[in-house]
């Protein structure tokens, strides 16, 4: 064979492994790549209710029983589930000893300051009827509310002890009945802490009719069961306001790839950078969501009340609008004030800090809200306070904050040495709704460059990593 055969043979060999190989990875990322549609159903079949539910009803717990009637494990199954619960057993608290029952009943915060003595304005977001105090039988099936998560007429609405206002018609919601709808939901996630948008900052009710630059997901009729799926009655989410780690919760990798980009450089963010950090460059995008509140400002009968600078009854607020999140590290699992734990009145008090530094390989990026406040502490003991407010006698009536906390020592336990104080507190809310559109997420000069959205020293970087190099430097030995 002379040379120019020979090498015309080579070419054609080369070229033939070539075009196999880009086959093969052509095939192969095909099959590899995730469909995120294929867990979303498009369309859910709807039983009506109207022709069998037909019977007057006296008291919501009759709805229920009627509901059990036919679902004979629906209550069973939801009593097991936090929503239920509002606490998880045996869980471990990083940095203390021990496993503990936490949740919503017996975790302080710094919106409302806590649950106990505080039943008849706090437990109206509660799945259930009449919880009044710590004698509540969370074993009587017929006290589960159905309607609050499956009402489709529109019209339910929940008062005083979880209990529905009086002038809800239980047969029209009953007979509406269906699957959670973003309504079902957003009656409580979008009004907690006492207001539209107060807590959370992504999550309000500008996500009902969303257009697609308010958040992606919801401009296309996703539901939150699409994300937060369900099976027997529980939930699958976390919030990290009153859970210490990732326990039933969910992902963007759940739907999405880990490698979702075409280009493989902004694929070589995601091991240290979270998918909401570039996809969430704003929250509260059209309703504002508080960002402080001062309850040592309660009580001053001379200002004029307003529910978005000043109520007598909680003190002075400030909102604020379409804004950048701040960022951590987060390895999924937070640290945790508990009632009790000694304070430093003169430094914030970090109540869930976010777990996680540059060298945790375990830890991302993230976005989150940051609400700061002026909160009650004790200052013999050095330990935040609980005050009864809604509840009988408390400060909402009477404003009398020592009163307030005497009722609240005989109640949650504890105790107040007659002097108390006020403190600033911080806490923590990872951001995962208001997902901006793919041409709306952050750019490469949003975060490098000389006028960065990152404070990269705080992240525990040199300088930017554009100039400096990773967090592999750094975790090898280099400067911090």
């Amino acid at each position: 064979m002379d040379k120019k055969k020979s090498r015309i043979l080579i070419i054609s060999i080369t070229l033939l492994v070539m075009m196999i190989i880009l086959t093969l990875l052509f095939f192969y990322t095909g099959a590899a790549a995730k469909d995120p549609w294929t867990g979303i159903k498009r369309y859910r079949p709807h039983f009506n209710h109207t022709p069998v539910i037909y019977e007057k009803f006296n008291t919501p717990q009759d709805v229920t029983k009627k509901c059990l009637s036919c679902h004979e494990d629906a209550a069973a199954d939801f009593m097991k589930t936090a929503h239920w619960l509002w606490e998880r057993s045996n869980v471990k608290i990083p940095g203390k000893d021990g496993v503990f029952s936490i949740g919503k009943k017996n975790l302080p915060n710094n919106f409302c300051l806590g649950v106990q003595g505080n039943e008849k304005s706090c437990n109206s977001c509660h799945a259930g009827y009449g919880w009044k105090d710590a004698t509540y039988d969370f074993n009587k099936s017929e006290n589960v509310d159905c309607l609050v998560c499956h009402d489709w007429s529109g019209t339910y609405s929940k008062g005083a002890y979880g209990m529905p206002n009086q002038n809800v018609d239980l047969l029209a919601a009953a007979r509406s009945v269906g699957y959670p709808k973003l309504q079902n939901c957003g009656l409580c996630h979008n009004y907690g802490g006492g207001g539209m948008g107060v807590k959370h900052g992504d999550l309000d009710e500008s996500l009902l009719n969303a257009y697609a630059d308010i958040d992606i997901h919801m401009s296309q009729n996703i539901l939150c069961i699409d994300c937060h799926k369900t099976e027997k009655h529980n939930i699958r989410g976390t919030a990290y306001s009153v859970s210490v780690d990732h326990r039933n919760g969910i992902s963007c990798t759940d739907c999405h790839d880990e490698n979702p980009h075409k280009d493989t450089r902004i694929n070589s963010h995601v091991d240290s950078v979270a998918c909401q950090t570039c996809h969430i460059p704003r929250f509260a995008r059209k309703a504002a969501t508080k960002i402080f509140w001062d309850w040592s400002k309660a009580g001053n009968s001379s200002r004029k009340d307003d529910p978005h600078t000043y109520l007598k009854i909680k003190g002075e607020f400030v909102y604020g609008k379409d804004l950048v999140p701040e960022y951590s590290w987060f390895n999924m699992t937070i640290r945790r004030y508990m009632w009790n734990d000694k304070l430093d009145p003169s430094k914030v008090t970090l109540i869930n800090p976010p777990n996680g530094d540059i060298r945790d390989k375990s830890a991302k990026i993230w976005p989150f809200k940051v609400h700061r406040a002026v909160q009650p502490y004790d200052k013999k003991f050095d330990y935040l306070l609980q005050p009864v407010t809604s509840g009988d006698g408390g400060y909402w009536s009477e404003f009398n904050w020592d009163k307030s906390f005497r009722l609240s020592e005989k109640i949650s336990g504890i105790k107040y040495s007659g002097s108390y104080g006020f403190t600033r507190t911080d806490m923590f809310w990872p951001l995962s709704h208001m997902v901006a559109p793919g041409d709306k997420a952050l750019r490469c000069n949003d975060c490098h460059g000389p006028v960065s959205r990152m404070n990269w020293n705080a992240l525990g970087y040199p300088d930017d990593p554009i100039d400096s190099g990773g967090r592999e430097k750094v975790s090898a030995g280099g400067a911090q």
